[in-house]
């Protein structure tokens, strides 16, 4: 690599590691806004994503607006959820989870009403009482709410838990869970008469959103529960919970052999299963009536919850503004059942800065080593690519990785890496359209620069005469010339003139392809007798070929042999290409047509092969051979192909040849092969023949069909191959 070109590669790769930098330090020590965005993201994923399956396992009861129209306005009196839970009870329901809170006695009660009114009677119904029996004879846990904040009043009493939480690997001083200021309890004979109870906090995110929901909080240095936790500890019928600590804080959380990922705080990222309705719901009125289908419940975990506006218990989600809280819970239980959570391991932080720096070093090296107009198809593929990976990790191994800075580095990489590429290479680029311009005939500039704004190059169809040379062993040559600089030298002293004569003619130069020539007539302005002009700049280039050989010859380099191929046909000619880049082109059958004429010059010892197509729109006078009526690979119609010798008149000799050569081919394509066979012998002995290869063509033709005469012969032969 050259020095200039290493030095450009040092400032691009500095280029990066400074973009890279910049990023990181925002990650680490700005994240509040970046987060923000990236959430944002990542609803759209589950979005993407749309409603998957639930384990089937999970019930809710729903308090909804049918329930409250048909029971009455909430709170109900107790001895109606009573019935709730004796009916689910008798349905063999596995265990039930409230999430409501009864934090006052009922004050529909008899025996509540009457001890207001200081009226004693013995056997007056009790709801409360009577619901806490209901409760302690039915597989059922209890609800309550942690205060998170101070306030005046704030009850202090704290539910009882029997489980043992032991936290492993916790270095003493640290504190990474969320700590509750007070409590929000159940009555005390409700609370007593259960066997467990579990916190329903779900604490949204500066945004509003819930995303994670606490799985365990703190309150008095003692550790307890949220309901979702609470009911699987019970169901696997263990009283120990570990909760694991690494360096970072918090990474998970043990049930038996259940290991469930929490971020350093002891939340669970929930992989929220849909929209709202995602779970089975059932009426909490059809329940009460015992009208309800008993297999719906049989032996499944039931949260009882509300989904009705008036009871304020609507929360937002990645998938919907207003959810039901209740159904919060249900896709906790749902995820640690399936285990297949979503989570932030403790070496995401390490792997999303080295995500930054791969994509930034990436993204400006490609930006670098590609042209201009691929620069938005890079960083559109790059986006979608990262996001779709992104989106596996989240979604196949459950792996939260950031979504933000990965897409901001890919925009932010592509801006800086276009800008300062069009900075640092716009001097060079003004040199090589110079170069470029010097290789485009006059007349197609000119236009260029007058119709810059026009249609005139959009594509259309035209008549052309397509003009195709190449050098003959020409690998052979650039073997012997080790020195490159020396080759391109060699070859441009063949290039230049070829190209003037070109010009001069009025053609214009499509492409250099190495050592091969691509030009064409009548586009985009018209060209008179733009077949005749062809073949002239044809002739002139083969006759100054003397000349340039004798200077050659003279400076002791190779000798240069061309071949020249020409059709006229309808193209479809235009700029072609993208915004940023595009050529004025031609394009189509004729085109391809005239690549094959030159590439079989060499196969008929031709100098210039022109086809029947351009032939009959001359109207000069040139000198004439039929060479073959072939198909070509790639085209099925067959083409005639001659052979020019020079324009004007043919010598004496020549034409006598000529005259014999055509008498014999008319009597191949009649399939009289045994008389064509002999005169084309008798022209192959002739040691000043005009061509040498083409006479042993024809005998060895005329041979193979005498010893197996074709059927339906029609005098086409066909080249499979590019010659």
């Amino acid at each position: 690599m050259k020095k200039p070109d290493l030095k450009k590669l040092f400032i691009y790769i500095n280029v990066a590691l400074i973009l890279s930098v910049a990023l990181s330090f925002i990650y680490i020590f700005l994240p509040k806004l970046p987060d923000s965005i990236d959430n944002r993201l990542r609803d759209y994923l589950f979005t993407i994503r749309g409603e998957i399956p639930t384990s089937q396992n999970v019930v809710i009861v729903d308090i909804d607006e049918k329930s409250l129209q048909e029971l009455g306005q909430w709170p109900w009196s107790r001895n109606k959820i009573s019935q709730i839970l004796n009916n689910m009870a008798e349905a063999q329901v596995a265990i039930i989870g409230f999430d409501v809170v009864f934090a006052e006695e009922d004050s529909s009660s008899p025996h509540k009403v009457l001890n207001e009114l200081n009226i004693k009677k013995d056997n007056i119904p009790n709801y409360d009482l009577d619901f806490a029996k209901t409760i302690a004879s039915t597989p059922t846990i209890l609800g309550y709410l942690f205060e998170l904040q101070d306030k005046e009043f704030i009850n202090k009493e704290a539910p009882r838990i029997p489980a043992i939480y032991i936290e492993k690997n916790k270095q003493i001083g640290d504190n990474f869970l969320i700590n509750a200021k007070g409590v929000v309890m159940n009555i005390p004979l409700i609370q007593d008469n259960s066997y467990s109870s579990g916190f329903f906090n779900n604490i949204p995110d500066e945004a509003g959103i819930i995303r994670s929901v606490p799985l365990v909080i703190s309150y008095d240095d003692i550790i307890y529960p949220s309901l979702s936790l609470e009911l699987l500890r019970i169901l696997l019928d263990t009283n120990k919970v570990f909760i694991n600590y690494d360096e970072q804080g918090v990474s998970s959380i043990a049930l038996n052999n259940i290991e469930i990922p929490t971020d350093r705080h002891g939340r669970l990222l929930v992989n929220f299963r849909g929209k709202e309705k995602t779970f089975k719901y059932i009426s909490a009125n059809d329940v009460y009536n015992n009208t309800f289908n008993k297999k719906d419940i049989e032996g499944k975990i039931v949260l009882i919850g509300t989904s009705a506006a008036g009871l304020l218990d609507l929360r937002a989600t990645p998938f919907e503004s207003v959810f039901p809280g209740v159904e919060v819970h249900a896709n906790v239980i749902d995820n640690i059942i399936q285990g297949d959570f979503i989570y932030k391991a403790s070496w995401v932080d390490g792997a999303n800065i080295f995500i930054i720096f791969t994509l930034s070093i990436l993204i400006v090296l490609l930006i670098k080593y590609s042209p201009f107009w691929m620069n938005p198809i890079i960083s559109v593929v790059f986006l979608v690519g990262i996001t779709f990976i992104l989106y596996e990790i989240l979604f196949t191994y459950g792996i939260v990785l950031n979504i933000f800075f990965p897409l901001l580095t890919i925009v932010s990489g592509a801006i800086l890496a276009t800008l300062f590429d069009y900075f640092y290479e716009i001097k060079q680029e003004e040199a090589i359209k110079k170069k470029f311009a010097s290789k485009v005939s006059k007349e197609v500039m000119e236009s260029l620069l007058k119709n810059v704004h026009s249609n005139e190059f959009e594509a259309m169809e035209k008549e052309v005469t397509v003009f195709f040379s190449d050098v003959r062993s020409f690998t052979e040559i650039s073997e012997k010339m080790a020195n490159a600089k020396k080759l391109i030298e060699y070859l441009n002293q063949y290039m230049e003139p070829m190209s003037n004569i070109i010009i001069k003619h009025e053609g214009t130069i499509d492409k250099y392809i190495g050592d091969a020539i691509m030009a064409y007539w009548n586009a985009p302005a018209d060209v008179k007798n733009h077949a005749d002009k062809a073949l002239l700049a044809s002739i002139e280039q083969i006759e100054s070929l003397k000349d340039l050989n004798e200077n050659l010859k003279k400076q002791n380099k190779p000798l240069i042999d061309i071949g020249i191929g020409l059709n006229t046909g309808p193209a479809v000619v235009g700029e072609m290409g993208s915004v940023g880049r595009s050529d004025y082109t031609v394009i189509g059958d004729a085109i391809n047509l005239g690549a094959r004429l030159e590439s079989l010059c060499k196969f008929y010892d031709s100098k210039i092969n022109i086809s029947n197509y351009t032939k009959e729109k001359l109207e000069g006078k040139y000198i004439f051979r039929f060479l073959d009526l072939v198909t070509v690979k790639g085209k099925k119609e067959p083409a005639q192909i001659w052979q020019v010798h020079g324009k004007g008149e043919a010598s004496k000799q020549l034409q006598e040849e000529l005259d014999i050569y055509h008498k014999a081919i008319q009597l191949y394509r009649d399939s009289e092969f045994i008389e064509a066979l002999e005169i084309f012998k008798d022209l192959e002995k002739d040691e000043n023949k005009s061509n040498k290869k083409i006479y042993k063509i024809y005998i060895k033709r005329c041979e193979e069909f005498i010893k197996n005469p074709p059927l339906d012969f029609k005098g086409v032969f066909e080249h499979s191959t590019k010659a």
